[in-house]
C-alpha cells in the first residue's frame, strides 16, 4: 500500500493559501506542483485538473474538496495539500465553500493501488477532527504533520 506521506512533503502543504476562486485555486495548485516536481509542467497540470472538475466536481463536502487526475509524464503519484484562507464556492455536493484541498495526481497508466490512495485520503478526511485539526494548523509542516499523525492512527 502506498502511504500518503510518499506522495506529500512539508512543502506541498501550505496554509493560508489565498484561494479567490476554484479556477484560480487549481492554479496555485499547478504552479506550487511544477516547481516542485520539475518534470511535471504547470499548463498540463492545471488543464488536467480543469479537465477532471467539469466531468463533476470533486467537492466532497464539509468543506473539502480532492482535485484529482491522471497525468502523462507523471511516473508515481504526487499530492498537495492546500487549506485556503477563504472558503470559495467549490459546485460541492453538499453545495458548501471548500476551504481545503487534498490534490492528487496519477500516472496515465493508473492502478487500483492509485484508486486505494484516493479512497485513504477521502476516508480521511471524512473524519471531523482530522478536518478540525488540518484547519487548525498553522504552518505547513503542522499542516503535514496531522496527515502523518491521521494517518497512523488508521
Amino acid at each position: 500500500m502506498i502511504r500518503l506521506e510518499t506522495i506529500l512533503t512539508p512543502g506541498r502543504s501550505l496554509v493560508n493559501v489565498p484561494g479567490g476562486s476554484k479556477k484560480r485555486a487549481l492554479e496555485k495548485v499547478a504552479n506550487l506542483i511544477a516547481e516542485q516536481v520539475p518534470e511535471l509542467a504547470m499548463q498540463d497540470v492545471f488543464e488536467k485538473l480543469i479537465a477532471r472538475e467539469k466531468l463533476g466536481s470533486t467537492g466532497f463536502g464539509n468543506g473539502i474538496a480532492i482535485p484529482h487526475c491522471r497525468l502523462e509524464g507523471c511516473s508515481a503519484p504526487v499530492s498537495a495539500l492546500l487549506h485556503l484562507d477563504a472558503p470559495i464556492d467549490y459546485d460541492a455536493i453538499d453545495g458548501a465553500p471548500v476551504d481545503l484541498l487534498f490534490v492528487l495526481l496519477v500516472p496515465e497508466a493508473a492502478t487500483d493501488a492509485h484508486l486505494e490512495l484516493l479512497r485513504q485520503i477521502a476516508s480521511m478526511l471524512d473524519r471531523k477532527e482530522v478536518r478540525d485539526r488540518l484547519r487548525a494548523a498553522g504552518s505547513s509542516e503542522a499542516l503535514y504533520q496531522v496527515v502523518l499523525d491521521a494517518q497512523n492512527e488508521h
